[in-house]
């Protein structure tokens, strides 16, 4: 549970091409400690933590202070840089470090979402490096059943109902204690809840106060608070915007620099051959998802995790370009999510929690995007296939059918 072994093969597969990696996610995620399990398969390492006082003194006075790596034998060391973000020039010096050292040591930069959205400009380290995203524990990962990405895309239907007491208790913990391996890990509800309050204050009062000019902190704070009850329906900005007599445009600023930090992740509608979509609102989902007290709306947030995981990683490891969609449209029928590859759909996922009857939306939409569809409850004995005009859908544990996705 602990060596993170599906991340372990991203790093393997990437690093195979590049001497530069940047690992990217939500704080507490593990990305230190998997660093730290990576190392150990490299006879010479260093760690570098811009955090640590005497290690950030040491880079100030030698920014090449790596060379001083104390070497076993002639193989290329693996220089792990962690929170390097934190120095206002790091883009340019890992530039230049990468175009010096490149074919002489193997670098893994770690870091928050800072990491992550240089990736999508113009940017002076474009060509010299892969990056991937480490995420909280989930389902696909301790479960341990994962498909073959081919396999998967050939169809998406399959499902095994081995492990099902396993993979129920995992499920039941994740949910009540979140991803996050520290309370995940401690499983004592006491823990989570501490736990949980120390993060978010964390994050808005000290990462998020330091990385912008917000001053709003204690309308941030509020912002997030009211995200829970929000799951699960699309998101009105201007109704958000009047309950804390804000603007349009803060709202929505706010809403980025939580992403940007991993509090949340947002799913955008799917508009193409559905008459009447909606086009503009999104849906907002959390990472630390034990804190949304409803019970539907937390299990749809679930599966929203366990596919976002999924569809980022695929994108990092290069297999297309996934993206994650809902369906909704202006008769307010609604499937909670589509998945996507390069602008086609390749399946409909609809969360229902307590009801094991076809949800008459999924099949509307079905038929008219006539692909596989997976509904997806909270607690069956089995599964079930439903023909719907020359298709089929399948109706299955959500644990189940999640913990086989590559």
């Amino acid at each position: 549970m602990k060596q993170r072994l599906l991340y372990q093969r991203v790093w393997t597969e990437l690093s195979r091409e590049k001497s530069m990696i940047f690992m990217a996610g939500p704080r507490q995620a593990g990305k230190t400690t998997l660093a730290q399990i990576l190392s150990k398969s490299f006879t010479n390492s260093l760690y570098f933590n811009w955090d640590i006082l005497e290690h950030r003194t040491k880079f100030l006075n030698n920014p090449n202070f790596f060379e001083e790596v104390t070497r076993r034998d002639a193989s290329r060391p693996l220089i792990i840089l962690d929170e390097i973000h934190k120095f206002k020039d790091w883009k340019n010096y890992l530039k230049g470090i990468y175009d010096q050292f490149h074919d002489q040591y193997q670098f893994l930069v770690s870091g928050s979402g800072r990491l992550d959205i240089y990736q999508r400009g113009g940017d002076s380290l474009a060509g010299r490096y892969y990056l991937f995203h480490l995420w909280p524990f989930s389902i696909a990962e301790l479960g341990g059943h994962n498909r073959e990405i081919k396999d998967f895309l050939q169809n998406p239907l399959n499902i095994s109902m081995d492990d099902s007491d396993q993979l129920r208790n995992i499920w039941t913990r994740l949910s009540e204690m979140s991803g996050f391996p520290e309370p995940f890990l401690l499983q004592k509800d006491t823990s989570y809840r501490r736990w949980s309050n120390t993060y978010s204050n964390q994050l808005i009062r000290e990462d998020i106060r330091d990385l912008t000019e917000i001053k709003s902190i204690k309308e941030l704070e509020t912002l997030y608070y009211l995200l829970p009850s929000k799951v699960g329906s699309p998101l009105s900005i201007p109704s958000l915007a009047s309950l804390l007599r804000v603007s349009y445009n803060s709202i929505r600023n706010w809403l980025s620099v939580f992403e940007l930090v991993f509090l949340v992740f947002s799913v955008y509608p799917w508009t193409k051959q559905i008459t009447r979509a909606i086009q503009k609102e999104r849906k907002i989902y959390l990472w630390d998802f034990p804190r949304i007290k409803d019970k539907s709306s937390r299990f749809e947030n679930m599966i929203a995790a366990e596919l976002f995981r999924a569809v980022t990683q695929w994108n990092d490891l290069g297999y297309g370009t996934f993206s994650l969609h809902f369906i909704r449209n202006k008769e307010k029928q609604e499937v909670d999510f589509l998945i996507a590859n390069q602008g086609d759909p390749v399946v409909l996922i609809e969360a229902k929690m307590s009801d094991s009857k076809v949800s008459p939306a999924l099949k509307k939409f079905q038929a008219n995007l006539q692909i596989p569809a997976v509904q997806l409850v909270g607690n069956h004995e089995g599964y079930k296939l439903i023909s719907n005009n020359g298709q089929k859908i399948l109706i299955a544990p959500a644990f189940q059918w999640l913990s086989r996705l590559p």
